[in-house]
């Protein structure tokens, strides 16, 4: 079974594909490119699949983002001072901790 959720366009040769289908036996949603060129038109292997039993954990998440979060904030000149709240620079992240942060677990 495969059925096309809908798609979004990435730029003038590639689509993000979101689609649900049975890979290997098993469904479940698979967020894909999908390129269009005079070498090649099909998928590429940059996507993801969440598997039918994890959707559910997946729905919550995408559904506690807020729209507020998701608004651009103009930027100013030094895009290095203004990080995005809860977001380190990679030299911050390593001297706060070794291993990653915490995540909440869905």
């Amino acid at each position: 079974m495969e059925k096309d959720i809908g798609k979004i366009n990435k730029n003038d040769r590639a689509d993000i594909i979101v689609r649900i289908d049975d890979f290997a036996g098993r469904r479940g949603l698979t967020i894909r490119e999908f390129v269009t060129s005079e070498r090649y038109t099909g998928f590429t292997k940059a996507g993801v699949r969440i598997l039918a039993t994890d959707f559910p954990k997946f729905k919550e998440m995408i559904n506690s983002i807020r729209d507020k979060d998701m608004k651009e904030e103009p930027q100013e000149d030094s895009p290095k001072e203004q990080l995005p709240q809860g977001q380190e620079t990679l030299d911050n992240s390593e001297e706060k901790s070794e291993g990653k942060k915490d995540l909440p677990d869905y």
